[in-house]
Parts: structure tokens; C-alpha cells; sequence
């Protein structure tokens, strides 16, 4: 969506791959860099970014808006993994931010 390139669906059968994922995460972190870095502190506070949601209809929101979702939302889902494990009988990976800080 912030490179005006929408989509018409969620996800692709193919997102449900593990393999995929762990090639295709590291390009979508670079991407997410390549997007940032031309960003100054100007464009956090005041740029609106316009979008298209799935169904078409148009959007616009500031950047520190789309970038507080980012994150928000991969709390989310690694809230939604851990559940996940615990429940098949697994420990799963610390998910403190402090404690990720640490150990790198």
C-alpha cells in the first residue's frame, strides 16, 4: 500500500509456506527499509501516504500513523504465534523487547 500498489487479496497460498516466508521476509524488511530511508522527521509528523484498501476505496494517512501500525500489528500476530505454540505443547521464543535488545 505505501508504494500505491494494492492488493485484492489477504494473503496468496503460497504466504503459507515456511519456506517462502523465511526467504521472502528478509526482501520485505528491505523494502520496508528502502521506503523509510528517504523519510526525514518532517515527513513522519505531516506526509499522508494514500492507499487503496482491498475492496478499492481510497485512504490516506499520516506516516507515523501507518508506521505505529506496523508495529502494533506485528505485536499482534507475535502475541498470536506464541499462543499458538504454547497450545501445541511448545515453548516459544521470548517476545520482550528489552530481552531481544540484550541478547544482540
Amino acid at each position: 500500500r505505501v508504494r500505491s500498489q494494492p492488493r485484492t487479496t489477504f494473503a496468496e497460498p503460497e504466504d503459507r509456506d515456511l519456506t517462502v516466508l523465511q526467504t521472502e521476509w528478509p526482501v520485505l524488511h528491505q523494502r520496508w527499509r528502502s521506503w523509510l530511508v528517504d523519510l526525514d522527521d518532517a515527513d513522519g509528523a505531516e506526509k499522508l501516504v494514500p492507499y487503496q484498501d482491498m475492496r478499492g476505496n481510497p485512504h490516506a494517512k499520516p506516516v507515523w500513523q501507518i508506521v505505529l501500525h506496523v508495529v502494533n500489528h506485528g505485536t499482534h500476530h507475535r502475541g498470536q504465534i506464541s499462543g499458538f505454540l504454547r497450545a501445541m505443547g511448545h515453548k516459544p521464543p521470548p517476545l520482550d523487547l528489552m530481552e531481544f535488545y540484550m541478547s544482540h
